[in-house]
């Protein structure tokens, strides 16, 4: 039976694949691919909103049900699909809907991978290179979007694509005052100081300490990323934790590096990455 669900709510190519399979070394862990469990209970929290058989019966009587719907539910599920001890449920809006989550299951522990903002971007435009032969949504010729690098670096970090909803959830996340609930992982340091960031994980999620292999990390999560119009290797991980050397200046140029590192100084300032590193 399941003792405690723990969420991951990652920065996109950060890692949060790879994280997934080195928890799931642990026996004791149940690990999902992207899950769909939010959407779930954002779809029973709506119906409980608006449904008027819900608003016309008593308020606090109401609430008390629906949380427990909410908590018992999320816990029958994985109960359903799974044996081991702990869950580790990875979807990117844990972290920014976390007051909604805490309300039915307190003290709720999330994890958030977060990496340089210019090689998230520069990970990017590399897959949009990579297959010439299909064509990418990002760009469109008829009106021009997307026609050159800083064009689909414009369109990445809107608000209504990946990265962009990414970086404004951490944004919110911060004046919130929820960042002090999250545990952030900087993608470098997990690649260059696996050890000790895994023993902050243990810490934080407060359970025994397990002693994972860095050198042999096997792949027990499976998603199909057709289904979202992506390269079918895009949740494909390495068998070891490895650090490439950055790339974004190569990449992206320097004039749009930079104009990531000046338009989202509050970033780079909150994690810690220098402009010239």
């Amino acid at each position: 039976m399941v003792e405690k669900i723990f969420f991951q709510s990652s920065m996109p190519r950060s890692g949060s694949t790879i994280f997934q399979n080195l928890m799931g070394q642990n026996k004791d862990f149940y690990v999902t691919p992207t899950s769909g469990m939010l959407e779930l209970v954002f779809g029973a929290r709506a119906n409980f909103s608006n449904s008027p058989e819900f608003k016309a019966q008593d308020q606090e009587l109401m609430e008390k049900g629906f949380i427990s719907f909410c908590k018992n539910g999320m816990e029958s599920y994985f109960n359903a699909i799974t044996d081991k001890k702990y869950v580790m449920d990875k979807s990117r809006g844990w972290g920014v809907y976390r007051p909604f989550l805490n309300a039915f299951y307190p003290n709720a522990k999330v994890i958030c991978l977060v990496r340089d903002l210019r090689s998230v971007v520069s990970s990017y435009e590399k897959i949009y290179r990579k297959n010439p032969l299909k064509h990418d949504a990002i760009r469109d010729d008829s009106t021009g979007r997307g026609t050159i690098v800083h064009k689909r670096v414009d369109e990445w970090m809107h608000p209504t694509n990946t990265i962009g909803r990414a970086v404004e959830r951490i944004l919110e996340i911060i004046r919130l005052g929820e960042d002090s609930n999250i545990l952030f992982i900087k993608y470098e340091d997990l690649c260059l100081n696996p050890d000790y960031e895994m023993k902050k994980v243990y810490e934080y999620l407060e359970i025994p300490f397990f002693q994972h292999d860095f050198d042999n990390i096997k792949q027990i999560t499976v998603e199909d990323d057709e289904v979202y119009g992506l390269t079918s290797d895009l949740h494909k991980i390495r068998p070891s934790l490895q650090l490439n050397q950055p790339d974004y200046k190569q990449i992206l140029g320097i004039d749009v590096s930079n104009w990531l590192y000046e338009n989202y100084k509050w970033y780079f300032d909150k994690f810690n990455y220098k402009k010239n590193s």
